[in-house]
């Protein structure tokens, strides 16, 4: 695994035998050369405290991933796939490493701690996750909508949003 592969575990927890990497104490892959990290919900903010005390102090994108429609979506052996994911991608700019996090999120709980204390560039992307899907960030110090109206119903990047059209009236341009 990239360069992240000297620095994984593969201890497994007691009473159990794995040959799956670690990282950070979480489950780990290599996807196209990218370490990927995939802790819980509750395991998140320590595994994010953990990379910025390692080096990795840029988070490049936080984003939200909808895979109520992705049959095809690979997570390691052990970790339980759910309809939503928030993914954090993080630079170590000396190191010259990438890493990213890849966090379950369920659709009856939607809910993940914040990363804006230790990266408080992810301010306007988790807000825009809270938006566009409905993901809720504890601990964030705005979570106002930033992208729709407050007064709208729904998160339009949702799978099963209803599709709509709003009429677009178009002059007639003159001369043509």
């Amino acid at each position: 695994m990239a360069d992240a592969a000297a620095e994984t575990d593969d201890a497994a927890p007691e009473g159990e035998a794995s040959d799956q990497p670690m990282m950070f104490g979480v489950p780990c892959t290599d996807e196209r050369g990218q370490t990927v990290l995939y802790p819980t919900r509750e395991e998140y903010p320590d595994v994010l405290a953990l990379a910025a005390a390692d080096g990795f102090e840029l988070c490049v994108d936080l984003c939200a991933v909808d895979a109520l429609t992705n049959r095809s979506r690979v997570v390691p052996a052990g970790v339980e796939p759910e309809r939503f994911e928030v993914v954090v991608n993080l630079l170590d700019m000396r190191g010259r490493r990438r890493l990213r996090i890849r966090t379950q999120v369920p659709a009856d709980d939607p809910q993940v701690p914040s990363a804006v204390s230790l990266y408080p560039g992810t301010e306007a992307p988790e807000r825009e996750a809270a938006d566009l899907f409905g993901i809720s960030f504890s601990d964030h110090p705005d979570p106002s909508r930033i992208l729709m109206p407050p007064d709208w119903v729904g998160h339009p990047l949702r799978k099963d949003y209803a599709i709509g059209a709003i009429p677009v009236q178009f002059k007639a341009v003159e001369g043509r």
